[in-house]
């Protein structure tokens, strides 16, 4: 993704969420041809204070990994708010 521009980005807070457009050269019926895919990255931000500086983690997921995501973080949500725990 080096020199690729987002395709769409969103942030709240320190959450940020953005689709990449990707070009793979593929083999098909022996010609090669370009092909473009789409990823996404997932990315949390804060700033450590002990050293003043800003980190980040990042996730990259592939466009099948979404909706297994999605319903992973239902799950996790669920059992938070069923177990009774708040901020």
């Amino acid at each position: 993704m080096v020199g690729n521009l987002p395709v769409n980005k969103w942030r709240a807070g320190s959450i940020e969420g953005v689709v990449w457009a990707n070009k793979k050269n593929i083999s098909r019926n022996g010609e090669e041809v370009e092909v473009e895919f789409k990823t996404v990255t997932l990315r949390r931000s804060w700033k450590d204070r002990d050293q003043d500086i800003w980190r980040d983690e990042k996730m990259n997921l592939r466009k099948q990994d979404i909706s297994k995501l999605i319903v992973i973080l239902n799950k996790i949500q669920e059992s938070l708010l069923l177990s009774g725990e708040e901020e």
